[in-house]
């Protein structure tokens, strides 16, 4: 078994949307950004999920008003932030870049074993805010995911209601996840992207897969024996999303070169757009617009192919 090609590009109107849902995400893939069907968000929930150490490289970044502007200025389709600071901080770049209201979140303070995401807003909150998608945080794979599938069913019926697009933080999690390969193995991001497509999101946030042939052996047959590069397993991985728009993460920072590398592997695997927040705020505010506008290059030259 061998994995599978990249396939073209999922678009807008290969969903399966309400009108509410169409407009709001038409906004966030043609409206704002690159534009021509990508996107690019700047996600910031990390002062909750990792609190301010990472904000230590670029103290201007601690302040929300930075990352607005930092927002705006670069271009991006779309600010992801946690309800309080979208309240606090949004009403001065209302209708200048649209806004991603994360529900829930958690701190890193317990441990991660069987790690779960409590919800902490709704999407009736992100509707009183002027959001256009709401982001969710699903831990597939942690013992707790019968919680978690429950609270994302609520959050699926409400965002249905208010015609609100949905973005799934696909992330697989906890020691029976590390037990089988690592939550960055090939097999768990083909898997995690494929739960979002069963779950109804309408967009997922995956890592690029990590390919390392000792923690491989541990996934359940036939990943544990399959020979493929990052571009094939990330290929693989869009492909069972289905249709659902993908978006790949920039995880931790790294250099300029890996950072626009991942860029390229999303690309070249046929996924909508990127979602990096570190190596965007952690960087100097001309560093961080330089490789900003390297990644907003190339999504366009590849909504143009």
């Amino acid at each position: 078994m061998t994995a599978a090609t990249a396939s073209k590009r999922v678009t807008l109107d290969d969903l399966e949307l309400s009108p509410g849902k169409y407009v709001r995400l038409q906004r966030l893939l043609y409206g704002y950004g690159p534009g021509n069907g990508t996107m690019m968000l700047l996600p910031v929930d990390h002062g909750m999920e990792h609190g301010p150490v990472d904000f230590f490289d670029n103290p201007d970044a601690l302040d929300p008003d930075y990352i607005w502007r930092l927002a705006v200025e670069g271009g991006f389709s779309g600010v992801a932030l946690q309800y309080g600071n979208a309240l606090k901080y949004m009403r001065p770049y209302a209708g200048r870049v649209p806004l991603v209201v994360k529900l829930n979140g958690k701190t890193n303070i317990p441990p991660d074993d069987d790690p779960i995401n409590p919800l902490n807003a709704t999407v009736e909150d992100a509707v009183r805010v002027g959001a256009d998608a709401v982001g969710y945080t699903l831990y597939m794979g942690s013992s707790r995911q019968d919680e978690d599938f429950a609270h994302w069913r609520q959050v699926r019926q409400d965002a249905e209601r208010f015609g609100m697009p949905t973005i799934m933080w696909a992330y697989p999690r906890g020691q029976h996840m590390e037990a089988k390969g690592g939550r960055d193995s090939f097999y768990a991001i083909d898997y995690a992207a494929r739960v979002a497509c069963e779950l109804g999101a309408d967009v997922v946030k995956i890592n690029v897969p990590k390919i390392d042939p000792e923690k491989d052996k541990l996934s359940p047959a036939p990943y544990n024996t399959m020979q493929v590069t990052p571009d094939e397993a990330l290929a693989k991985a869009v492909q069972s999303a289905g249709k659902t728009l993908v978006l790949i993460s920039g995880s931790s920072r790294a250099s300029d070169e890996e950072a626009l590398e991942k860029a390229r592997l999303g690309v070249q695997a046929g996924a909508a757009g990127f979602i990096f927040g570190r190596n965007c705020f952690q960087r100097p505010w001309d560093e961080g617009l330089a490789l900003v506008q390297a990644m907003r290059d190339m999504l366009r030259a590849a909504a143009a192919d």
